[in-house]
């Protein structure tokens, strides 16, 4: 399998590993070699390559089962030496030396850890997202891990929702372009280079709606919002080339996706045309049973083979099953032939049959190269929300700084969530780049307050401000930990944890002035605490390099130019919040009265009758695609090549953007489109493409968008995919909110 990748700097992309092969494999093309094993095969082999089941180690039990062929994946072994010792067993000992494929989370790094997928999404650079897969690639595979579970392509509307850390964001433009860049670096070129690990694209589908937040939760999703919206990432991964995908834990319309023939067979297998492996989820197979769906784990075998989910992910289902299933006639044989072939497609492509040993000793975690592009990726993730009177950067007439808050100096945490293998030693947190950067230049006065983010306990509330009183300026770290975040971990309440707030309070008693900086895996409410501080600069979970990332940018060394892939809500209460969302019949206006404004006996209908909250307006606290710098940009003079457009034309919209500060500076420019009026309602704003741009000071750029008719296209309810004639608005923009307007009319022409 082979792919298009963008070349990459100053990254280790071309390591070689040594390899010790064994045996001979049959001449041919892959298919051919795969359709000759596959003849020789018995019934019990075949099964057992559908077989994925988590390490635990070396012992007689699974020597044996690995001899028989019952074993076709592992999971969690990330020990070379053991790696090594459970392949020979597969090669020497199995009767038809078919190598296991060893698989792990590597989520965002192996060793050398880079912000969480939803802070990489901030950058909107895809050339961020595939370095940091090439370097999680490059690092797994030296310990022979070729088959990773991400992308995670869910679309995340939600911030109660643990898993939103492991998006890419709101937006389906926006995942699917940074998706497709998660599979680029995963893969390489090739999957046979033994640097190449095997993606797979999660969780199909609609994982992200569950209802309230709550993680495996229901989720009720119409027919178009599943194709517009929560579908398109996972196409665009498919059509690059993604060596995997895995279906998700939940249920849509009351069918789980595990046994779902709609989501896996027709539109995923035909009308993709997808040949390559399925897999379930942890168990998800297995959870048919207490879904409701399925009788019992036999029964729930039955669904997963005919819903064609090729791989059985310690479900232990379709091992003791699938004979008695096809004695049955419950499932044909030649369902599971076409499912064997996909594992031993994916094991060619690898280069297992000829490569399938790893060389022990090989040390490439956190090389040079990949740290620096761990930090380059914590700057380019990183969102300035608020910048009162400039205070950042810092200036240089600042001669001392309190360094406060739980996360100034928590290893462990600010790696954030999905981090198996990372190691806090080799963490660069902010007070530890703040003293190796500046420790002889400035008085860095350190009173932690709080041990970590959940601490209720107020005792150290009295060093932290008698470290405030003797500061120019308070840098307070705060935010979530790890575990707040992540698979099952959702919360209600998505404020500061533990005693945060009240610590900030009494630090804004001071009257010093605070720059705020969280590290967190959601968005964090804060709208109460914002008034406190001047500067607000907001980062998802960094990784490894995040305090040095930190410290350039709090002092002027780098330049924010991240932007947020979600929308950031007032309130915890405005959850779901997005800035695609549809207008109603009766959408709020400017002029609200708010709960503070009501007069009191006001009459029932004096505050107008439209959609938004008497507490919290219509607005979120920060909008989808916001983010600040240290310089400005000024958008002008919109262009649109044509007014009128057909179904084989295109429209160039272009506007010039001009850096109007004294630095130099990163802008993401927006393209967005609104379909006035459709036969189902459309969105308010969709976004369709972006660039992200450098200016020098006073430097102008003309910016261009090239919008086809195929661009506006979109499904209706009966699985119908439409364009249609009408009017249409247009924005070039830096955030979802803002911008240059324009419109033009779609014709179907002749």
């Amino acid at each position: 399998m082979k792919i298009t990748s963008i070349k990459y700097s100053n990254l280790l992309i071309g390591m070689a590993f040594v390899f010790a092969a064994y045996g001979k494999q049959p001449d041919g093309s892959i298919d051919q070699k795969v359709d000759q094993l596959l003849s020789q095969m018995t019934w019990e082999e075949k099964i057992g390559q559908l077989n994925q089941i988590a390490s635990y180690g070396l012992n007689d039990d699974i020597a044996a089962r690995i001899k028989n062929g019952a074993i076709g994946s592992i999971l969690n072994e990330v020990d070379p030496k053991t790696i090594n010792a459970l392949q020979e067993i597969a090669v020497k000992d199995s009767r038809l030396s078919i190598p296991l494929i060893f698989a792990r989370d590597v989520i965002h790094g192996f060793k050398t850890i880079f912000p969480v997928p939803l802070g990489q999404a901030s950058s909107w650079n895809p050339l961020v997202v595939e370095n940091g897969a090439r370097v999680a690639a490059v690092e797994a595979a030296s310990v022979g891990i070729r088959w990773t579970f991400a992308p995670m392509l869910d679309i995340s509307r939600d911030h109660r929702w643990g898993r939103i850390v492991e998006s890419l964001g709101e937006d389906p433009v926006l995942a699917s372009r940074l998706g497709v860049a998660m599979v680029k670096g995963f893969q390489g070129d090739d999957l046979s280079q033994p640097t190449s690990v095997a993606a797979c694209a999660k969780h199909y589908a609609g994982y992200g709606a569950a209802e309230s937040g709550r993680d495996y939760n229901t989720a009720i999703i119409s027919g178009e919002q599943l194709r517009n919206v929560y579908l398109p990432p996972f196409k665009a991964a498919v059509d690059a080339g993604c060596a995997s995908v895995m279906v998700s834990f939940n249920e849509i319309n009351g069918v789980p996706s595990s046994g779902n023939e709609y989501l896996v067979k027709q539109i995923l297998r035909d009308e993709w045309r997808y040949d390559d492996i399925v897999v379930s989820d942890w168990h998800s197979i297995g959870e048919l049973v207490p879904h409701g769906f399925a009788r019992d784990l036999k029964h729930a075998a039955e669904i997963g083979i005919n819903t064609t989910i090729d791989v059985d992910m310690e479900n232990h289902a379709y091992l003791p099953f699938a004979a008695e299933l096809l004695k049955e006639g419950k499932i044909k044989e030649a369902v599971i032939n076409q499912a064997v072939r996909r594992v031993l497609k994916l094991k060619y492509e690898l280069g297992l049959f000829d490569r399938p040993y790893i060389k022990t000793g090989n040390n490439v975690m956190y090389a040079d190269a990949h740290l620096q592009k761990a930090k380059e990726a914590a700057v380019e993730s990183a969102v300035l929300l608020k910048n009162e009177n400039n205070l950042l950067p810092l200036s240089q007439k600042i001669r001392s700084i309190a360094v406060i808050g739980p996360m100034a100096d928590a290893p462990h945490d600010q790696m954030g969530t999905w981090v198996f293998d990372g190691d806090k030693t080799h963490t660069v947190t902010p007070l530890a780049a703040l003293f190796a950067e500046y420790g002889d230049k400035l008085k860095i006065n350190y009173a932690q307050g709080l041990t970590f983010s959940r601490d209720m306990n107020r005792s150290k509330f009295s060093q932290a401000v008698e470290a405030a009183r003797a500061s120019d300026v308070i840098l307070f770290f705060g935010g979530e930990e790890a575990i707040l975040s992540g698979e099952a971990h959702c919360r209600a309440d998505i404020g500061l944890p533990g005693a945060q707030r009240e610590l900030l309070a009494e630090l804004a008693q001071t009257g010093k002035p605070i720059v705020l900086v969280v590290m967190a895996g959601r968005a964090i409410e804060i709208y109460r605490e914002l008034p406190w501080v001047k500067s607000y600069l907001f980062t998802f979970h960094p990784g490894t390099m995040g305090g040095a990332a930190l410290t350039d940018l709090l002092f002027g060394k780098a330049v924010p130019s991240g932007k947020l892939p979600v929308t950031y809500p007032k309130m915890v209460g405005q959850s779901p919040i997005y800035y695609n969302h549809k207008n109603s019949g009766r959408p709020a206006g400017d002029d609200l009265q708010t709960i503070e404004n009501i007069p009191l006996e006001a009459g029932q209908v004096s505050l107008g009758n439209t959609n938004y909250y008497l507490d919290a307006g219509q607005s979120p606290l920060f909008p989808f695609g916001f983010g600040l710098s240290y310089t400005t940009f000024e958008y002008s003079d919109l262009k649109l090549s044509t007014t009128t457009l057909d179904k084989s034309g295109k429209i160039e919209i272009s506007c010039t953007v001009k850096n109007t500060g004294m630095r130099a500076g990163a802008e993401i420019v927006q393209l967005y489109v609104c379909d006035r009026v459709g036969t189902i309602t459309r969105p308010v704003k969709e976004l369709k493409d972006f660039d992200k741009i450098v200016l020098q000071p006073g430097e102008a750029k003309t910016v261009s968008f090239t919008l086809a008719a195929d661009d506006l296209k979109f499904w209706n309810n009966h699985d119908e995919e439409l364009l249609e004639e009408g009017d249409y608005s247009v924005w070039i923009a830096p955030n979802s909110t803002e911008g240059l307007e324009s419109s033009f009319t779609y014709l179907h022409g002749k």
